[in-house]
């Protein structure tokens, strides 16, 4: 793993498939070719950490709005004065709808079943930490694609698969009280390919949790099919387990890395603060 510097940046691999530590002076991260770096980063390590940089609402922004357009996603299930900061939390006082959060426990992309392009990338702050669990996890699904058999790369390559908001609930559908079914628009669907082909001419499986059935394959087949591959993209050395630190700022590409959260308690005061690029 070969540690890359730049004239205001460095960017030190944490694992060989997966992940890079980005070290550079506060002020940099918001010059725009050091941005620009980032997102070059970015498509080749899929996740790029930065330790306790302690950025604001406004810094957070700032530097989204630098990486690339900004999507307000679902932002406004939450009473934060910024909208186009979503809070993270199962505190239902601040996050109307904190089973959406219950469901980040498993594996998933975001936006999937959303009518609108998936996000490009997601960003997420640290405000403040779980005692116990609260650690994110992600699989890279470009090197889970690339290092498939080439047999079974065609096999896929023209699959579709219905993602939709009732299947990423559905290991959760018992703990939800049914007032509140009627609020996280469950008939909400949406059909994308299995294999996505990016501008920089790779490819990445887009799967997950939300990943419902394949189009035109047989409903017990097909979701049996999707559970091998999230088996198969999930394995050790494609995944990254973050440690947050209060501060931390952790940036992914959203299709091209699965995530989830090592599930906390919902008492835990556990806040962080994301914001998405638009795709």
């Amino acid at each position: 793993m070969n540690v890359i510097r730049k004239s205001r940046v460095t960017f030190r691999p944490v694992k060989p498939l997966i992940g890079a530590v980005v070290e550079a002076d506060r002020e940099a991260l918001f010059d725009p070719e050091v941005v620009a770096q980032c997102r070059d980063m970015l498509e080749e390590r899929t996740v790029l950490v930065m330790p306790q940089v302690h950025f604001t609402n406004e810094e957070q922004l700032a530097f989204t709005d630098l990486l690339g357009g900004r999507l307000n996603l679902t932002s406004e299930a939450t009473t934060n004065k910024d909208e186009d900061v979503y809070q993270v939390t199962l505190d239902r006082k601040i996050n109307r709808a904190p089973e959406y959060v219950l469901g980040t426990f498993f594996w998933h992309m975001d936006g999937m079943p959303m009518e609108m392009p998936p996000p490009l990338a997601t960003l997420l702050s640290a405000r403040r930490l779980a005692p116990k669990g609260g650690q994110t996890e992600f699989a890279n699904s470009f090197a889970a694609y690339e290092q498939m058999p080439e047999a079974q790369r065609a096999e896929i390559e023209d699959l579709r698969i219905i993602h939709s908001v009732a299947a990423s609930l559905r290991s959760i559908a018992d703990a939800i009280p049914e007032a509140e079914k009627g609020k996280l628009a469950i008939g909400v669907e949406k059909e994308r390919p299995l294999v996505q082909l990016h501008k920089n001419g790779r490819k990445s499986l887009i799967v997950g949790s939300t990943a419902d059935r394949i189009v035109g394959m047989e409903l017990a087949y097909g979701r049996a099919y999707i559970a091998r591959l999230n088996e198969w993209a999930t394995q050790p050395d494609f995944v990254y387990q973050h440690q947050w630190q209060a501060g931390d700022f952790v940036i992914w590409s959203n299709t091209g890395a699965l995530h989830r959260v090592v599930p906390y308690a919902r008492d835990s005061g556990r806040m962080m603060h994301r914001t998405s690029i638009a795709g």
